[in-house]
């Protein structure tokens, strides 16, 4: 598959697409907004495509083109306003979303939050982003694509384990960001979580057959 990443330089996703690259299995493209970025990929063997969140959707369209999926591993992160929450977190992916319709690619991955699709179990603290979260999903959820929702818990740069718990409703839990990386890659071709969305924790099963393929 030729497997576009959208958010490529953020923790999440500059882990799975060095992962992708090392097994060989996809070609690899990582949409990145500095040329400096590109040419660090290109080193890498990775091929960067050059586009904003906050372009239009016909140029959104422009930079999907050609990809067999997508993965939305994007975020304003922490550092940044509530403004950027919702032109990222939420307006970015549906035009990805929209881009990716127009564009023809079925396959579409998105990284969520834990317990994004149950407002009761949402963090006073970060509430705009768990909402952002909440409604990327649900229009997600509306659209004919072949989607999986992962929703992580705590995001922690220990070294993956290679366990998981992936469920739709979970205690709360953290995981290793590289190991959420790794169930984005196994999951990319795994038929039996189309239009499906988890919860994603550490646990006791190996992600290999954590999803029943």
């Amino acid at each position: 598959m030729n497997v576009l990443v959208i958010g490529a330089n953020g923790q999440i996703g500059s882990r799975l697409i060095r992962l992708l690259a090392h097994e060989g299995k996809h070609q690899v493209k990582a949409m990145v907004r500095k040329q400096e970025q590109g040419e660090q990929l290109r080193a890498e063997g990775i091929e960067p495509v050059f586009a904003n969140l906050e372009d239009r959707v016909d140029v959104l369209v422009e930079a999907i083109k050609g990809s067999d999926a997508i993965v939305f591993a994007a975020g304003s992160g922490g550092s940044t306003g509530l403004d950027k929450t919702l032109l990222i977190d939420l307006d970015g992916a549906v035009k990805t979303m929209e881009a990716a319709e127009k564009a023809g690619v079925k396959r579409y991955v998105i990284v969520s939050a834990m317990q994004a699709h149950n407002r009761d179990n949402w963090s006073e603290a970060i509430k705009p982003y768990y909402a952002a979260k909440h409604y990327a999903d649900r229009m997600l959820e509306t659209t004919g694509l072949d989607y999986t929702i992962v929703r992580p818990g705590g995001l922690k740069n220990d070294p993956g384990t290679g366990r998981i718990s992936a469920e739709e409703n979970l205690e709360p839990g953290s995981i290793p960001r590289d190991d959420v990386a790794a169930v984005i890659a196994a999951v990319l071709e795994d038929r039996n979580t189309y239009r499906r969305a988890f919860d994603l924790t550490s646990g006791d099963t190996p992600i290999s057959v954590a999803f029943g393929s």
